[in-house]
């Protein structure tokens, strides 16, 4: 919380982690499933989307910045300064620098903060991974790609086409 204003960091385990700013394609596809999802879930007040930067502060004590989150309307009331708990939905797209982060590290601590689901976005691949809680781990719950449809029960209704996070 001391460091500099605007610094991307998370605070994992006790170490702090340094992030540079993210490219053009890695915002693109975050502006379009934020874009997607709020169309979606916003009129039928199913949840809130918020984007990155913003600190999510788990229960264990680590604080992250994931790429997307969203919150179902049950659980608005974490959503604070900060978002202080645990989130229905985090999103990360995987970054060149550093993509064991999501997939190894991010992955067990988000598993063990009790996160029901995690999608990990692979714009090298233009793939989706869907990952649901069972139990304190994840289970595999889907892989999308191209023209499949990208769906949760956290949204209802939803199904948005994989593309389209790339266009």
């Amino acid at each position: 919380m001391k460091l500099p204003e605007g610094t991307l960091a998370e605070l994992i385990d006790g170490e702090i982690f340094m992030s540079a700013a993210p490219r053009v394609p890695h915002q693109g596809v975050i502006l379009n499933l934020a874009m997607a999802l709020t169309t979606f879930a916003h009129p039928k007040r199913l949840g809130r989307v918020v984007l990155s930067p913003m600190d999510v502060h788990l229960p264990s004590g680590d604080i992250v910045e994931p790429d997307l989150i969203f919150v179902r309307r049950e659980n608005l009331a974490i959503i604070q300064d900060w978002v202080r708990g645990v989130p229905d939905l985090l999103v990360e797209v995987l970054s060149p620098s550093h993509p064991e982060r999501d997939l190894i590290v991010k992955r067990g601590l988000y598993a063990r903060n009790g996160v029901g689901e995690y999608w990990i976005v692979d714009p090298a691949d233009r793939s989706v991974q869907i990952l649901k809680l069972s139990g304190n781990r994840y289970e595999p719950a889907g892989y999308r790609k191209g023209d499949q449809a990208l769906a949760t029960d956290l949204i209802p209704g939803l199904a948005l086409i994989v593309d389209s996070l790339f266009e």
